[in-house]
Order: C-alpha cells, then structure tokens, then sequence
C-alpha cells in the first residue's frame, strides 16, 4: 500500500506535464469552500480516452463519454450539502465539498483518492507517510462514493489507512460488508445478496427454471455472479450459460464480446429469461446489438440500470421484450426537482461538467428527445468551444424537464441519504467541541460516530447496521410503453427481512400473470401426477417427466418426488394429484348377492314353517311318528330357523354384537340339529342292526335326552370359552389397494376351527349310523336320507375351507352364508321333505294298515332270502361238519343278522297285529 502511495504521488507531480491536467486544480471537477470538507465520487464520463493499448506515460487522459445520469447523481451531492447549510442541523458550520470524475476507471478514482488523503493546510498536495494516522488531518473528512463496486473497493482500500468514512450510494458487493477487509467503508443501499436473492425468488416464482447470466469480469460483475449462483441453486433454478464481459469500454475485445454473448442467446432457444449485471453502457451497447439481432426475451435488470434513462429510451426497446428490474428504495426528491429548475441561478463557476453539460446540450439541441442523451455522449468525444455563460442562459433550460427527466430517483434518494448520515455524525461529532476550525476531529473520529448515528431524511429514520449497511429494500420496477414512450412503472415492493414481495394493486398482479406465461425451462413442465427423473444431464433442471405409482401423489408441477398416501385410510391410481379416502366396503344389505342369499333364507324359514305346520296337522300318522315324534321334529324345526336366521348377522355394517353372534348362533343351533339327527340315526341302528342279547346294555346306553345335551353342552362350552377368552371383533382390512373391507375377525382361528371340527365329528358318526341303516323299509325309511345329508353337509364344508381360506374382500361373509344355506338345505330336504312328499302325495301309504303291510312285505322277502341263505348253510354245515366238527357250533352261536332282523320284523308285526294302537316307535322300544 505505501509503495502504491509513493507511485500515485510520483504520479500526480507530473500531472502539469498533462494535456489534459496541468495542475491538481484542473483534477476537481466540482468544488465549494466549507469549514468541513466532504469528497466526493462520480462517474461523469463513460470512459478515459487512450491513444494506444499500453500508454507509455504515466498520465491520466482525457475522459470521454459524458454521462447525464452521473452528472445528476454529482448535483444531488451538492443540493443535499446545500440544504444541510442551509438548516439549523449544523448551526454555523458550513460543509464544502470537493466532487471528482472517476470517469469509470480505477486509476482516476484512486488518484482523487490520494488527493483525499493529501496533508490539510499544506501548500503542496502531498501525502506524509506515517506509522500512526490517528493526529493526521487530511484535506477531506469523509468520501460519498464510488457508484460501481470495483472502484469503491480500490478507494475503501486506500482510505482505510486514514480509517476516513467512506458512504457508497450504489455499490452493492457483498464483500464490501465485509468490515475486517473494508472497516471505513458504508453504504446507503442493500447487498447484493438481498438483490440476488430477490431475483432467484422472483424467477422461482414466475416458474422459470432454465435462465442465462450475463456479467462483466470485474470484482463487481463475480462476486454478483458467485452470489446469484448461490441463490438459484437453493431456489432450484439452473443458469445454462454465463457469459462474462470485459469491465471497461476501452477494452478493445468488448464488441467481440457482445456479438459472441448474442449468439449464445440465439443458440439457447429454450432459455428465454436473462439476468444482467452489468455497467450501463456495457447494457445500452449490448441491447443496440439485440435490437439489430430481433432478440426478444425476458431481461431481469440489476440497480446498475434498472431505471437509466439512457437505455430506456433506446430507439425501439420495446422489441427486445419485457425488462424487469430492482431498484433502491425511492424517497421524497421533490426539493431535488426544485433545484434542477433553478440550477442556472447557482455559482457555477466551479462546476466544470456544468459547463461541459451546457455546450453539450446547446449542440444537440436539435435532436429528437429520446436520442438526446446518446447525442450529448457522442459529442463529448469532440472537442467544443462555446461561450460558456451564454450557453447555460440561452440553450441549458429550454427543455428545463429534461435533467429530471434522466434523474434515478432511487439513486437520487441514496446520496441524500449518505450526506444526511454524513450531516448528523457532524451534528453529534460538534456538539462539544468547535467544528469551524479545520483540526477539530480526525476523520476517525467521524467514523466512529458514524457507524451509530440515527438519522432521517424529512420521513423516516435510518441506522446503519452492524456490517455498515442500510438495507431498505427494492422496487420491482417494469419497462412499460405508455402512449408511444417506455416507461419505468412501480410493480411491487420486496421485504428483505421477511424475503416476500408486496404487490401493491390489480394491474401488478395482472402483469405477474403475464410474465408467468412466458416458459424458460430446460425439460417440459411435469404436471401434477408427475414426478421429476433425472437424466443424464449435470443441471439438476434437466430431465424427463414420470408417473407417480400407484398410491402416490404430486399435487404441485415440477415436483422432484411423489408424495406417499396413507395406505391406511387413502390410495392413488396412477399419476394421480391427490389422495382419495378409502372406500369402507362390506357385504350391505343393498347388494344384489346379499338380497338374493336373504332371499333364500326366508325361503328356509318359510320352507321350516310350511313343515311344521305340515306335521302339526298329521300328529298321529305313522310317518310323523317314525320320524321321532313331534318333540324331536319341532326342535330340529327350530334349529334349522336359527341356522337360516344367523345368516342375518353375516350381512350389513359389521358390529360387535353381530360378530360373537353369527358364530355362536350357528354352531349351537347347528350342533342341537345334528345331535337330534344322531339320537334318529341311533335308535335305527338300534333297532335293527345290534345282537339283541346286547338289549340290556343298549337300554341304558340310548337315553335321547342326555345325549343332546351332552353333544349340544360341548359346543356351548367351545363357543362360551371362544367369547370369553379372544371374542371375534370387528376389524378394518386394509391390505387392499382402494377399499377398507369392515370384517368380522374370528378372534381365535383355533376356536373357530374347534367349533367346526366339533360338528363334523357329530356330524361323521351321524353318518356312520345312518349308513348302517340305509336298507330298512323305503316309506318310512331315514337313514339313506340322512346319509344323503350328511353326504351334502360334508361336500359343503370340505369345500368351503379352501374357498375360505383364499376368498378376500366383502363377499367373504357371503361364502360362509352359502355354507351354511347349502348344508341347512341339505339336511332340512333329506330329513323332513320326503317325509311330506309321503304325507301330501301319498297319503294312502301314509296308514297303519299300510305301515304294516310294508313292514310285512319287507320282513317277508327278508325270510325267504333268510331261508335260502340257511338251505346252503345247512350243506355247508354239513360237509364241515364232517370235516372239522367245531364248525357246527359256531354256527350254532352267530346266527345271521337277516335272521335277526326277520325276527325283530316278525316280532313288530305280531306286536302290530295284536294292539294296533301301539305305534312303530313303541314297537322298537319293546323289540330292543
């Protein structure tokens, strides 16, 4: 740093030797006496001429390129000094003010810098080195300035020898927030990290995914890119190229530069938004070109020219497309506007781009007013003569509207912001102490109070906060034709605190639907229902658009992941937006399935009323009295309802109730039906099939009562400690996709099982008793029936078990309804509907004279097959007698069991005959 010192210093001796500085003095561009000094930085020119590539003499050339917003930016200085002298904020102590032109350049700004720092009260402007600044008294107190972050870093650099407070009104690096690099530097406006920030939500909003950046390779231009790409990346948006100009127009390489960064644009077709940090009349240049090239997207403009007349008003801009743009927070400049009205009635000898301005304007007077700036621009290039004084009162304010009309009121608003912060730390500063001699504070000093001083510009209060920034926020500004001429209009205001923009009216919004409309994106937009799926692409914008699978769901487009439904209560189709609630789904009352086995229920019950009705008329003919009289028909009767009764629970909204009850209806009813069916097949068996010697201990084996409800109390305890110790429940299904099946759960599947393998049990040794008395007379015959019966009860049941076992969903109930129907059916049609076939059809047979007859008839063919069967038995007998002589005794003692049944049949019908009042059943009860 100190070896930079000596070089400027060396520097600017020779600045007599100058064709365009003979002195320091001409070095000022603008200059006004006062108790405390104030510097000031502004880029009134463009650029710095230069005769070749690599000068050869360490001089500063002339600027080129006279910039009118600039320009106002340096009034705006002098007005705000001018209206804190003139208030009671300073009482007595008048602030000068010594401006320079940076012409865009470094090497400009640091030499006025290194004036800035020159000895106070010394009669050469020179710079004394010294270890310790703190008693140095330079000959300004504070800078305002630079406008572009590169210069205002190379300044900051420089003064933070003296520790002098330097407040920028337009640089926005987020490394000048750094304080241990930058400790004097402030500054009136945001980051560019709230900026950048803004612009990525804005893009992400507008639904724009796919953008380009254009920047210039200077600190300014990186750190803003490096910045913004930051922010896109969290706010998922892709930059597919960026492309980078040089920082200053004097570099030679700049229209290749332009031409190559427009055929880029035109190669990226898809990429129709572009973020453009760059200088002024690096974007007047490159929009000049786009208009000539037809290129027409979406520009997001940064604080550097949002609002710059000068491109605004570009011959035919409005072909290059929308321009949205952020700018500085706008304040009250109506006392601004008054002094640019007035500006010919100040002391201007001391303002040199006053002068420059007037000839200027006096020589494009002629021009159209929207070429008027870039006119003024070009002829700064030549080189003027004029009469000066006569120039400012005859051509300077003929168009006395055409200064405001350039005026940036952001900007505008940021200076008189840092020379009001400038004008109360004074204020503070020279409350005890006496500020109209030059050596009564350091600028130090001023700095410190600076950093803390609360001031206001008329309206509101500022604060600088803890990195030397005030962040006030933005404007979202639009470029908008407004009867043939493009305007700057307000869109919305963005809180930086809370990172939202606030939209102000309908109009805005409708403009934010528009921009919504126009596609920047690298792939297709996936709607809802889609997911995003990464191709082979480095941009995470880039890729190719999925279904969401089944139970899954995207509700928003461009989601990068479907989201999960609870397949508890919800499911999805495919490529579905939502979630749908599961559909609770049972056998109901209302389904056709459902009606028809209801149907058929009543049909039992009815068929079971219709018997019993049948029977209780014809008490006392042989059939009803065969089939075990009218106690064991009507409880049979009634099993057979109850069976046909519990299909009921097995339908409708499952309850718990309905649940301990279905089952538990069914196995006891079930089980008291087939025990009655045991007790008939018994007593057949009885009756006809067993040794009589065994009568005694068949007697007291056959007790029907007990039977029953030994076989029946079984159950009752299967199905009581089923209830008592794991209940069937209702429960919820959700293992399918789309519906909740509201079941039955059994509780205990052994339990169920048990009470099913109970009924088969009693069920098989029916059987079996049934089977052994399948040959008895056929009117009134049950056993082949009953056997019959069985048969149906065992096919139902053995089939059911699989079908159960693999039957899911709502119509599983109806499996168990079918069961339960074919098998009551069943046993219901074997037992009792032959039985009325006899009595309704044939009621001849349906006599005790004809009981008789059949009785006879049978016992009668059964004597004489008795009869030839003994004939060859005796033979028999008779040769094995002659051989083995044991044999005759063992036919002796086991007679044939067709000769005991014709001797049971003689017996009955002797019985019969003598007392006919004695019923068939009383008959085998006296035979066993």
């Amino acid at each position: 740093m100190a070896l930079l010192i000596m070089v400027i210093t060396c520097f600017l001796i020779t600045l007599g030797t100058s064709q365009s500085c003979h002195t320091p003095e001409d070095f000022v561009a603008i200059t006004s006496p006062g108790h405390i000094m104030i510097g000031g930085l502004f880029a009134i020119h463009e650029k710095m001429l230069s005769s070749d590539d690599h000068p050869r003499r360490p001089q500063i050339q002339r600027c080129v390129g006279f910039e009118v917003s600039a320009f106002l930016q340096a009034l705006a200085m002098i007005h705000s000094i001018e209206v804190i002298n003139n208030s009671t904020l300073l009482s007595g102590v008048k602030l000068g003010y010594e401006i320079y032109d940076t012409c865009t350049e470094v090497t400009a700004a640091v030499a006025a810098t290194l004036r800035f720092l020159s000895k106070s009260n010394c009669s050469r402007d020179t710079v004394t080195f010294q270890c310790d600044y703190s008693s140095y008294m330079p000959r300004v107190k504070a800078v305002i300035g630079a406008g572009y972050s590169e210069i205002s870093m190379a300044v900051s650099r420089m003064l933070n020898l003296q520790l002098m407070p330097q407040v920028s009104y337009e640089s926005t690096a987020e490394i000048l927030s750094d304080k241990i690099r930058f400790p004097s530097f402030l500054r009136t406006v945001p980051s560019d990290f709230y900026q950048t920030k803004a612009m990525a939500h804005l893009i992400q909003q507008s639904g724009w995914n796919w953008i380009g950046v254009i920047t210039t390779d200077d600190d300014y231009g990186r750190l803003a890119l490096n910045t913004f790409a930051v922010q896109a990346a969290a706010n998922n948006v892709c930059i597919a190229f960026k492309e980078i100009l040089p920082a200053f127009l004097s570099d030679n390489s700049i229209e290749v530069r332009i031409n190559q960064t427009l055929e880029k644009i035109i190669a990226e077709a898809q990429v129709n938004v572009l973020v453009v940090f760059l200088r002024k009349f690096h974007v007047f240049d490159l929009f000049t070109k786009a208009i000539e090239r037809k290129i027409n997207k979406i520009w997001i403009a940064s604080d550097n020219w949002s609002t710059a007349t000068k491109i605004i008003t570009i011959p035919n801009v409005k072909k290059l497309g929308k321009v949205v743009g952020f700018t500085f927070r706008r304040g009250n400049t109506s006392s601004f506007h008054s002094f640019l009205q007035t500006l010919h009635l100040h002391p201007n000898d001391n303002n040199k781009p006053l002068h420059e301005f007037a000839m200027l304007f006096a020589a494009c007077k002629h021009i159209k007013y929207g070429d008027l700036s870039q006119c003024i621009s070009n002829y700064s290039q030549a080189t003027l003569t004029s009469d000066t004084t006569k120039t400012i009162e005859n051509h300077l304010f003929m168009r006395n509207d055409f200064l405001w009309h350039y005026t940036e009121p952001g900007l505008i608003h940021s200076i008189q912001l840092a020379v009001f912060a400038l004008g109360h730390a004074v204020r503070d500063l020279c409350q005890a102490r006496d500020c109209q001699k030059p050596n009564a504070f350091q600028p130090w000093e001023l700095l410190d109070v600076l950093k803390n001083v609360t001031f206001t510009d008329g309206r509101n209060s500022f604060h600088f906060d803890a990195h030397g920034d005030l962040n006030t926020g933005y404007d979202v500004v639009l470029w908008k034709e407004i009867n043939g001429l493009m305007t700057v209009t307000k869109m919305a205001e963005y809180d930086l605190q809370h990172d939202v923009f606030i939209i102000t009216n309908q109009e805005t919004k409708h403009e934010f639907r528009k921009l919504k409309q126009i596609l920047s994106k690298c792939s297709k937009e996936c709607s809802p229902g889609q997911m995003k799926k990464a191709t082979g692409s480095q941009h995470m914008c880039c890729y190719e658009c999925v279904s969401c699978p089944e139970n899954h769901y995207s509700n928003q487009t461009d989601m990068d992941h479907c989201l999960l439904c609870n397949n508890e209560t919800h499911w999805a189709p495919v490529r579905s937006t939502m979630c749908f609630e599961k559909e609770v789904e049972y056998l109901d009352w209302n389904d056709s399935l459902a009606l028809l086995l209801i149907a058929l229920s009543l049909l039992g019950i009815a068929f079971v009323l219709a018997i019993g009705i049948i029977f209780t008329r014809n008490l006392n003919t042989p059939v009803v009295k065969s089939s075990g009289g009218l106690m064991v028909c009507y409880v049979m009767l009634m099993c057979h309802a109850l069976n046909f009764a519990s299909t009921g629970f097995f339908i409708g909204e499952p309850q718990d109730f309905a649940c301990k009850t279905r089952q538990t209806l069914f196995g006891v009813s079930f089980t008291l039906c087939v025990s009655c069916i045991l007790i008939k097949s018994l007593k057949i068996l009885l009756a006809f099939s067993f040794d009589p010697k065994l009568k005694p201990f068949l007697k007291c084996l056959y007790r029907p009562v007990p039977i029953v409800l030994t076989c029946t109390g079984i159950q009752v305890v299967i199905c009581t400690l089923w209830l008592v110790l794991a209940a069937p429940a209702v429960e919820e299904n959700i293992s399918l996709p789309r519906v909740i099946i509201l079941e039955c759960e059994e509780g205990s599947v052994l339990a169920f099982g048990t009470m099913l393998g109970y009924i088969a049990v009693l069920a098989f040794i029916c059987f079996i008793f049934a089977f052994k008395g399948r040959k008895l007379p056929e009117n009134y015959n049950e056993a082949k029936f009953l056997t019959f019966g069985m048969l149906i009860y065992f096919i139902a049941w053995i089939t059911f078990i699989p079908v159960y076992a693999t039957t899911f969903g709502k119509y599983l109930p109806a499996v168990e309804i079918i069961v339960i129907l074919i098998s009551n059916y069943g046993i219901l049609c074997c037992t009792f509907f032959p039985k009325c076939y006899v009595i309704l059809c044939k009621q001849k047979t349906n006599t005790k004279s004809a009981f008789l007859q059949t009785v006879y008839n049978y016992s009668s063919h059964s004597a004489s097959n008795l009869a030839l069967s003994h004939v060859s038995l005796d033979t028999t007998n008779h040769d094995t007698a002659i051989t083995n002589p044991s044999h005759n005794d063992q036919a002796a003692a086991c007679p044939s069991s067709n000769h005991r049944l014709a001797q049971v049949l003689a017996h009955m019908v002797r019985e019969n005959a003598a007392n006919g009042s004695t019923t068939l059943h009383q008959k085998r009860s006296l035979s066993i």
